[in-house]
């Protein structure tokens, strides 16, 4: 995959969870979404699916169903915001599934964002949010800290939205 119309360089950082390049803001929201191999199975098919994303009540515009290294995918909110990203890897292994996007040109971030579902040792099911940016516009600039807090409300809500969507999974 081709890295040059992304607007930053370290291009799959998320990856490295905790890894954030310089000059840019860290973001890491952990939710416990349930416990089992279904609420697993669950969570992860709303991940790869964009399930998450369009019951958050965003546009979800991508060049595909599932999530896969190179899949295009444009997040509107309210018809307003549109923030183009490329999927730039994916993971689907028996205990962890998720992806990252970056942002292509016309996102009002520049950056890196993860959503990984994962199961431990105890059976417990977590989706984590992990992302790395700093502003790109002239709005998102002028926002300052307040554009993270968006940042982080829209990760905390993200995994508010899995839990829901899990929640008539009976649990072991």
């Amino acid at each position: 995959m081709s890295t040059e119309d992304f607007t930053y360089e370290e291009v799959g950082a998320t990856r490295e969870q905790g890894h954030c390049p310089p000059g840019f803001h860290p973001l890491h929201v952990r939710t416990r979404i349930g416990e089992g191999e279904e609420v697993f199975r669950r969570a992860s098919e709303a991940v790869l699916t964009w399930e998450v994303h369009r019951a958050l009540g965003v546009g979800v515009d991508a060049s595909a169903e599932r999530a896969a290294a190179g899949v295009d995918v444009t997040v509107s909110v309210a018809g307003i915001v549109r923030a183009p990203c490329r999927v730039v890897w994916t993971v689907e292994e028996t205990r962890r599934a998720g992806w990252a996007y970056g942002t292509l040109p016309g996102h009002p971030e520049c950056g890196e964002e993860a959503f990984v579902v994962d199961r431990t040792g105890d059976g417990t099911v977590w989706l984590t949010v992990t992302a790395f940016s700093r502003p790109a516009k002239w709005y998102t600039r002028a926002a300052g800290p307040a554009a993270r807090g968006v940042q982080h409300a829209y990760a905390r809500r993200c995994g508010a939205v899995l839990r829901r969507l899990c929640a008539g999974i009976p649990e072991p």
